[in-house]
């Protein structure tokens, strides 16, 4: 039997998930890649042997698929669609497949129509865990169920920390469209249509602009006898996203997100022996899940981790049955999507009016007339140097990938234009006018080929760019993390040079150091009015709880850091990363760099009792080993580039692993003395700003 040959339509994060879960499904093949970003869709499609398009109608005019899996934001889903079944394609559309019940059944209708299949991408309805507590359920093992809990509490750090511009974030009604469709599946799954009796939002927060959006939803339904109710938070708050099913029998609780069953049954025991007995059979429960769970993904190279299981289950089951040329799994099924998305529809429409308002962009009275341009300007430093710019009487020019920036409450002085970072010439032409260039632009790539294209590219694209547009000042952000930071009785200044060899460190320090190696040399040999800033561990408002710079987080509650925690770090407060960008406009500082750091306060411990202190929450924190990090690091090397022979697996050191931990103190006064630079020095203000206006927690 031929091989059913599958495309994947959006090559983001999620992208990565579906391709190694179709990889490992039987009787499918990976044959293509599309995306509008012809960088992304090469560079998966290299990973996986696949075909690389940057439309559709190419794809379809090559014949290079019989289905789809659409990837793209889910405003895109309905119109793709609908394009790909009327192409004569299967299409498996990710959550929420649509924007309303409405939209999902014109895709259901013209599946039909086509003769085609639509399934939804309910991925955690594949559980191996999911599967036994059905069956369960079905057989009668808990008895009758009469209600049910399910969870999703995961933190969202985009509602308090940006990028703003994100899909999700632009109703409240797309938060609930975003997290919704798994608890609603399970439902609808489990006992049948959900109506919805009650829904309310929770615990507002502000984006920018004073646009309140919730972190949370209440919602109660019925579905059939069983009274459920769906609780979502996006707090910072510990994982739990869980199915419990109460029945006059047992207990059952489904962690989903860990593919982990436990049933809690009564006992016929007596006395004292009745609750030890009780919780002894769930420790037994929990030890034999953990186990199961600790070998399966041990001996798969964590290949087949719980959240991988769930979209390889997905994909035998839509797969196996297309094959098969059996009816559709009723999990996946379109009639299973319209549902979904109609309990949704239903919940947004129980909302209180207040909690779906959109507050209005404020109206504006005059046209920008940029003199400045920001690169990046809707991430973390982007958008408060953004505002700091405003307030210093510029107009600013920010180039995000969408039209959809931070700042709703500026349109006489802030212009958001999208421009591929790519195209030299569309870039140059949007520094027309314009005095100074920021680029805080940076690309998280997993091999240094995708780094030289993505990140190193686009710094030098961005500055051939700026010099064709005769542009006066370049300020281009690198990164204290390329210094070699190891050695403790080394100080750190502007003057100490990047290792000559940058290979065996992490590819944002190697890729950032390449940036400025090449920068550089565009300045000596033509001009290129450069000024280089390095942040340190930049931290305030709008900053994550969950900072990498620190160390290694495993949840909102639990954190190892980068080796022993006692030496200082080298924080600096957003406003003042700002301040110190702005200055770097005016001063005959060209070909000069300064690294950012704030005076010395914190030790990443004392950044954690001070947390705790503040707000009273106490993270667990652990010390990391840096030498046991580095010989993990040293072993999954070996597995990925022997075992799995995978291509650009960057070589480890304990040299890099000892940077992380920001061994080396940093020398201050150079940005002081050229810049007139002043960071905070007062300790208590800094904790103020850094943690308590930070609003962490979002609560």
């Amino acid at each position: 039997m031929t091989d059913i040959r599958v495309g994947l339509i959006g090559a983001g994060y999620i992208a990565s998930w579906h391709a190694e879960a179709l990889a490992a499904t039987r009787g499918v093949r990976l044959s293509a890649i599309c995306d509008v970003s012809e960088s992304a869709a090469q560079g998966l499609a290299q990973a996986w042997g696949a075909q690389a398009f940057t439309s559709v109608d190419a794809m379809a005019e090559a014949q290079a698929v019989d289905a789809v899996h659409i990837l793209t934001p889910p405003h895109l889903h309905e119109e793709i669609a609908l394009k790909c079944l009327t192409l004569g394609l299967h299409v498996l559309v990710e959550k929420p497949v649509a924007e309303s019940a409405a939209a999902t059944m014109r895709i259901r209708d013209a599946a039909a129509s086509a003769g085609r299949r639509f399934h939804a991408g309910h991925n955690f309805l594949g559980l191996p865990a999911y599967g036994r507590m059905k069956a369960a359920m079905q057989a009668g093992a808990y008895g009758r169920v009469s209600s049910a809990e399910i969870t999703w509490a995961l933190p969202l750090a985009p509602l308090r920390s940006g990028p703003f511009n994100l899909w999700l974030l632009r109703t409240p009604q797309n938060l609930l469209l975003e997290l919704g469709p798994h608890p609603m599946a399970f439902a609808h799954d489990l006992f049948g249509p959900v109506t919805i009796t009650h829904a309310e939002a929770l615990k507002p927060v502000m984006l920018p602009g004073d646009d309140p959006r919730p972190q949370g939803f209440r919602i109660l339904g019925r579905a059939g006898d069983v009274d459920v109710t769906f609780t979502l938070s996006m707090v910072e708050v510990i994982d739990d996203r869980s199915v419990v099913l109460r029945g006059s029998s047992a207990r059952a609780r489904l962690d989903f997100a860990n593919d982990v069953l436990v049933v809690e049954r009564d006992n016929a025991s007596d006395l004292v022996v009745n609750p030890l007995r009780r919780q002894l059979d769930l420790s037994r429960q929990h030890l034999a899940e953990g186990l199961r769970n600790a070998w399966v993904q041990a001996v798969s190279l964590n290949t087949k981790n719980p959240y991988g299981r769930s979209f390889r289950g997905m994909n035998a089951a839509v797969y196996g049955a297309l094959a098969k040329g059996t009816p559709p799994d009723p999990r996946f099924s379109a009639d299973s999507a319209v549902a979904v998305m109609q309990a949704l529809d239903d919940a947004i429409a129980a909302l209180p009016p207040e909690a779906r308002a959109v507050k209005a962009p404020a109206v504006p009275t005059r046209t920008p007339k940029p003199s400045a341009l920001v690169i990046g300007g809707t991430g973390f430093i982007g958008r408060t140097l953004t505002r700091r710019l405003v307030a210093e009487g510029s107009d600013v020019r920010v180039l995000s990938r969408g039209r959809h920036g931070p700042f709703p409450d500026l349109p006489d002085r802030v212009e958001t234009v999208c421009v591929s970072l790519h195209d030299q010439d569309a870039l140059a032409q949007a520094m027309q006018g314009v005095d100074v260039v920021f680029n805080l632009a940076k690309s998280l790539d997993k091999t240094w080929e995708d780094a030289l294209r993505n990140d190193v590219g686009v710094a030098v694209t961005v500055a051939e760019a700026a010099m064709q547009a005769g542009v006066r000042r370049l300020v281009y952000t690198g990164t204290i993390a390329s210094y070699d930071m190891s050695d403790p009785r080394v100080t750190i200044t502007e003057d100490t040079s990047f290792a000559a060899d940058m290979r065996d460190r992490n590819l944002y320090a190697r890729s950032k150091a390449e940036c400025e190696r090449r920068l550089m040399a565009l300045h000596d040999e033509r001009g290129l009015p450069l000024v280089i800033a390095r942040p340190g561990i930049v931290v305030g408002h709008g900053g994550p709880l969950q900072h990498w710079g620190i160390g290694r987080w495993h949840g909102a509650g639990a954190v190892r850091i980068w080796g022993h925690g006692r030496n200082i770090l080298p924080f600096v407060l957003i406003d003042d990363v700002a301040d110190g960008l702005v200055r770097m406009i005016d001063p005959d500082v060209v070909g000069q760099s300064f690294n950012l750091v704030g005076e010395p306060m914190l030790s990443a411990r004392g950044y954690f009792d001070a947390i705790h202190q503040t707000l009273g929450a106490r993270i667990r924190v652990s010390p990391g080993n840096l030498h046991a990090f580095y010989a993990s690091d040293a072993v999954k090397y070996a597995l990925k580039k022997y075992a799995l022979r995978r291509k650009g697996v960057v070589r480890p050191s304990l040299a890099d692993w000892k940077s992380r931990a920001h061994l080396s103190p940093f020398a201050i006064d150079k940005p002081r003395r050229a810049l007139g630079w002043r960071p905070e020095t007062d300790p208590e203000c800094f904790i103020e700003k850094a943690i308590r206006d930070a609003n962490l927690l979002g609560l």
